[in-house]
């Protein structure tokens, strides 16, 4: 009778299909070849090829450092700095809000889609057990912004804040208003984003949010059925959310709150990678 059971000590590695294009690991290997030949150091002990789909495989996957240093004959540290290195390179190459929205109107943009998410972290203790706790998700994380043009392309995402805090508060933050008026655009958003565009006149609102009822005060069916062309224009920035979140690093954050930016940067770039592959 053959005993199949693995010897002790030896560790078993499988095959996992990475479900990304030729495309993106081509950008990723090529950046960071430019970047060693930048910083004069081109030894690696993997080719730029495999640091690149190693990297991909943690962003795309959340595989776990331990599994991918085991499986690949590399150290847990040397694994985690080449995340760290290729997220940073990622991440320098995502836009800037003020060009990110001159650049949509000089493609003939007229209108931006904005909405705020929610990014689930662990638990942490202390002060900032209770700052980023979300009531209106019952979950701790971190809040950012997006906007997206209107196809739900990712246009920009703004710095992670504190899981309670509202929509409206990061737009005001984020001078939301005053970098769309510079652009000259207009912007689609839900109600959450109410109160944070006060024009004197009507005719110069920047963001559109539609119409909230009250316990006193119903919708009319006008405002019911302005409500309804709102939401089928704003449809376009669930699906850029949903391309995003299809990296499963944002699954649930477990890395520092500080490194999150960059990291939602880092996955921008990627994200519009792939979706326009």
């Amino acid at each position: 009778m053959t005993n199949n059971k693995p010897a002790e000590g030896v560790s078993l590695v499988y095959q996992c299909k990475l479900n990304v294009s030729t495309r993106t690991i081509t950008y990723l290997a090529d950046l960071l070849r430019s970047h060693l030949k930048a910083i004069g150091s081109p030894f690696r002990s993997l080719p730029p090829g495999r640091i690149a789909v190693l990297v991909l495989a943690m962003l795309r996957h959340d595989q776990r450092l331990l599994d991918l240093a085991g499986g690949n004959g590399v150290p847990e540290s040397t694994l985690r700095r080449w995340r760290d290195e290729m997220i940073g390179l990622l991440a320098a190459r995502a836009p800037r809000l003020d060009r990110a929205l001159r650049k949509t109107a000089r493609r003939g943009g007229q209108v931006v889609l904005i909405d705020g998410t929610l990014i689930p972290t662990q638990r942490r203790t202390g002060a900032d057990d209770r700052r980023n706790y979300s009531g209106k998700h019952h979950r701790h994380g971190l809040h950012f912004l997006a906007l997206t043009d209107e196809t739900g392309k990712l246009l920009w995402i703004s710095a992670a804040g504190p899981g309670r805090t509202h929509d409206a508060t990061a737009a005001r933050h984020d001078k939301i208003i005053e970098h769309l008026k510079a652009a000259g655009l207009g912007a689609l958003a839900d109600l959450g984003f109410i109160g944070v565009d006060k024009p004197d006149d009507s005719d110069d609102l920047v963001i559109v949010t539609g119409y909230k009822a009250t316990c006193w005060r119903k919708l009319t069916p006008g405002e019911k059925q302005a409500n309804q062309i709102l939401a089928a224009g704003r449809a376009p920035v669930e699906h850029g959310f949903a391309n995003l979140k299809a990296w499963r690093v944002l699954t649930k954050l477990r890395t520092d709150p500080a490194r999150a930016p960059q990291l939602l940067r880092a996955l921008l770039v990627l994200t519009n990678l792939e979706v326009n592959r």
